[in-house]
């Protein structure tokens, strides 16, 4: 059992950056795949980026790609979203998720097994 603790959503601009962050406790972090997943008002949650339990692998939604960046920190049992040039469009519940499915890096929700409660980012135009 692992227990994840997002952090770090808010209010910004449209252009504005935010980072969020993911605080794992119960188990150590490198025993899983790490995701972050976000779901707007009316809409099913959907993937945004992913990295492997190493670090070594990483992979983003074409709506993200080259304005977030994912990474983790297995010491410190932490992973953390980096998001930049931000758009109203972005605004959305954001999910922190563990997966033990560690032999490719995966967007589908149900191969995710813990999730944390989710922060709130709005971007305002």
């Amino acid at each position: 059992q692992v227990q994840l603790v997002e952090s770090g959503g808010g209010l910004v601009q449209a252009g504005g950056s935010l980072r969020l962050s993911c605080a794992a406790a119960g188990r150590t972090l490198s025993d899983f795949n790490m995701a972050w997943f976000r779901q707007a008002p009316g809409k099913e949650r959907e993937f945004v980026a992913v990295i492997s339990w190493s670090g070594g692998s990483t992979h983003y939604a074409d709506s993200v790609m080259g304005r977030f960046t994912i990474s983790r920190d297995n010491a410190k049992n932490t992973a953390a979203l980096q998001m930049s040039s931000l758009k109203p469009e972005d605004t959305a519940v954001y999910y922190c998720a563990a997966s033990t499915f560690k032999h490719s890096v995966e967007v589908v929700t149900a191969l995710y097994d813990y999730w944390g409660q989710g922060t709130q980012v709005t971007v305002s135009s």
